[in-house]
């Protein structure tokens, strides 16, 4: 029997970051999409956000893959987004999402991140922190990587 230990922290961001996930209505989605992982035999250990993005902390099984993952959150939970007419205007995730696996000793450390993004984004926006994280980690922002240097 496979033995997988594999843990991703998740983020994806509503349409051209528009702030739809205000108070009245973030914690409702939050719920939702804790309660279609559920559903889904998706596990989500943590899940919170901000104006304009979601974070997940999830554990992926054998036969689970972060593509397949993050289509089940975001797809699902935009239609009852849209269904239950939670926003004004029609309501789009972002095609794009960011994915990164974690260790398993520092599953602590994210969780306590996902909480308190509230608080975080105080001190830092959505934005800033991620070209800040493109920037430290050379990634390029579009899928590729910096050449390996031998």
């Amino acid at each position: 029997m496979s033995y997988v230990n594999f843990w991703a922290h998740m983020v994806w961001a509503t349409h051209c970051r528009y702030p739809y996930l205000t108070p009245d209505i973030r914690y409702r989605v939050f719920d939702h999409i804790k309660e279609n992982a559920v559903k889904k035999g998706i596990y989500l250990d943590h899940i919170n956000g901000h104006l304009e993005h979601v974070h997940c902390l999830i554990s992926l099984y054998a036969d689970q893959n972060v593509m397949t993952m993050a289509n089940l959150l975001k797809g699902e939970s935009s239609f009852w987004i849209n269904k239950n007419k939670l926003t004004p205007t029609k309501f789009y995730w972002q095609d794009d999402y960011f994915a990164e696996s974690v260790s398993p000793s520092q599953l602590d450390a994210v969780r306590r991140y996902v909480r308190n993004q509230e608080e975080h984004h105080r001190k830092i926006s959505f934005q800033e922190e991620y070209a800040e994280y493109l920037s430290r980690y050379e990634l390029n922002g579009d899928n590729t990587r910096p050449e390996i240097k031998g």
